[in-house]
């Protein structure tokens, strides 16, 4: 199987986290390396915590870059009261032995005019990305494809009525990259990820399996499922980064429609993700919005993955899933 070269851009974060796990556990793909910006923590914060979920995949070889620290124009805003003061759980784990480079912004660069078969999972807010637009534009001309995982559709939003939260930290470097990327953006936002819960069930079935990972995701997650309670009144916590990597990795997972999509700059309606599904504005679509997602297969093929060997034990109990 010839793996796909993708780049993961990410602002870690529980979510961000679990993905980086599930693309490291996909014979698939191929990650060239980690590009942080800063989001649901500062960016600094957040390579830390990717070296962490490296680690957990013995998958240090793999290079994680800071990119930008702060948004396009306004002031950095992060979810440190979902992710925890250190963005993974308030475990305060020890930092990991390894070089975090600078140069985020150049790495994708440099990577996509060296390669013409590359990827990007965008995981966060699209700081890196637009400014590596506004740097050298010709370089994407090499990109293969390019999913983010933001934006709400016909959906509430999670920081405010309208707003998925990457796409409400820094609207200006969405709404750049949406108009000016000459790929179709595949935007996972919320209508799909909403429904990807772990929930108690599937948490005290995973610690009856490989210990190492089940005690990181159990330690990592227990904060984000306390704040799903507290604010929305869920029993468990959405887990929406892993179906971005998913989705990439299998299609088939979920359904949508291609649609021209802007984003709201300021404004009470700031960070909205306006989906021109009745094309009013009668522009070429720029991307394709997920509406529908498998939520159970999912689920299965990131627990099958994840814990990689107990496939057969996943299979006998997938009522829980």
């Amino acid at each position: 199987m010839e793996k796909r070269k993708v780049i993961i851009d990410c602002d870690p974060g529980i979510d961000d986290s679990l993905a980086i796990l599930l693309a490291l556990k996909s014979k698939e793909l191929e990650v060239l390396g980690l590009t942080i910006c800063s989001g649901n923590v500062p960016a600094i914060l957040g390579a830390k915590n990717a070296l962490k979920a490296l680690q957990m995949c013995d998958a240090l070889d793999i290079p994680v870059y800071v990119g930008e620290h702060f948004p396009l124009k306004r002031k950095l805003v992060t979810a440190q009261d979902t992710h925890g003061e250190d963005g993974i759980g308030e475990n305060f784990y020890e930092d990991v032995d390894k070089e975090i480079l600078e140069g985020g912004v150049d790495f994708i660069i440099e990577t996509l005019r060296n390669n013409k078969d590359v990827s990007i999972i965008a995981l966060g807010p699209l700081t890196n990305i637009a400014k590596a637009l506004m740097k050298d534009k010709e370089a994407f001309n090499n990109l293969d494809e390019f999913v983010s995982m933001g934006g709400a559709f016909r959906i509430h939003g999670n920081c405010s009525p309208v707003a998925e939260f990457n796409y409400w930290v820094d609207p200006h470097s969405a709404d750049y990259v949406y108009k000016h990327l000459s790929k179709k953006i595949h935007m996972v936002g919320l209508d799909v990820t909403r429904k990807i819960v772990l929930t108690p069930n599937i948490i005290e079935f995973i610690n009856r399996l490989d210990k190492k990972i089940s005690k990181y995701i159990t330690e990592i997650t227990r904060f984000y499922i306390d704040f799903h309670w507290e604010q929305e009144g869920i029993i468990g916590c959405v887990i929406n980064d892993p179906l971005a990597v998913a989705y990439f990795i299998n299609r088939d997972l979920c359904k949508g429609f291609d649609s021209y999509v802007e984003v709201v700059h300021d404004g009470i309606a700031m960070g909205q993700s306006v989906v021109d599904s009745f094309n009013f504005y009668k522009n070429e679509p720029n991307a394709h919005v997920l509406t529908e997602v498998d939520e159970k297969a999912f689920m299965t093929m990131f627990l099958k993955r994840i814990f990689n060997g107990y496939e057969e034990v996943i299979d006998t109990v997938k009522e829980i899933i």
